[in-house]
């Protein structure tokens, strides 16, 4: 297994194909490729998350806090959760100044968060629920991508979007959080807010040790390789 830095048609093409959300973050990312055998399987996404405040409740700024955006992986022989730790160790030596990383599970998809409680991530609780807007095709869009007059500010700049009116507005059931604390202290920090793993609900989500959807790998044009 390889796992190494990607270009981002080859992150694009791992959420199209093997990500339910099918769609990639909008903040600044960082993209890392997995190759098994020579084989591109996919791909995982950190981020500066959506608001750019996440360190906030923990006393961090934007630049010390990282999210795990999209694991995207298709059938594939190594544990999801050594993929995830390595990236995350790739992650913290390319970016200094990281004390946590964190990500979310999203039982609108019947997602729990096993594959955060497999690494032994800390469960903070859920978000506060949020509106989504529902697409004529049934894609489910999240507030950041959709306003009700069709614009909307994202990192200082106003932004065309699509507005209420080209879909159905919907209420989305809070996520899961998770946390990866990366020193000693940070972690005293977290520890305190620590709470009970959710239990799975349903069988919809990958499993901690393999991908359960497969697809086409991308060409050898989109995979991009560093030593």
């Amino acid at each position: 297994m390889v796992i190494d830095w990607c270009s981002h048609e080859a992150a694009s093409f791992a959420v199209e194909h093997w990500h339910y959300s099918r769609t990639m973050p909008g903040s600044k990312l960082a993209k890392l490729g997995v190759w098994e055998q020579g084989r591109f399987i996919g791909a995982l996404i950190f981020g500066l998350g959506a608001t750019g405040n996440l360190g906030a409740p923990y006393g961090l700024s934007t630049f010390q806090v990282v999210e795990l955006q999209r694991v995207a992986l298709a059938q594939h022989r190594a544990p999801v959760s050594r993929i995830v730790m390595v990236a995350v160790r790739i992650v913290r030596r390319r970016f200094k100044g990281l004390r946590l990383v964190l990500s979310y599970a999203d039982p609108s998809y019947g997602h729990h968060g096993g594959i955060y409680q497999a690494m032994g991530w800390i469960y903070t609780g859920g978000t506060m629920s949020s509106r989504a807007l529902r697409l004529p095709d049934g894609q489910l869009l999240h507030s950041r991508a959709w306003s009700a007059t069709g614009y909307k500010k994202h990192y200082g700049k106003i932004q065309r979007v699509f507005s209420s009116k080209d879909g159905v507005v919907v209420r989305l059931p809070s996520k899961h959080r998770y946390i990866y604390p990366l020193d000693d202290q940070i972690r005293a920090v977290v520890e305190e807010r620590r709470l009970p793993y959710p239990r799975q609900k349903d069988s919809s989500e990958p499993s901690a040790h393999r991908a359960e959807e497969g697809g086409a790998a991308p060409t050898l044009a989109l995979q991009e390789r560093k030593a």
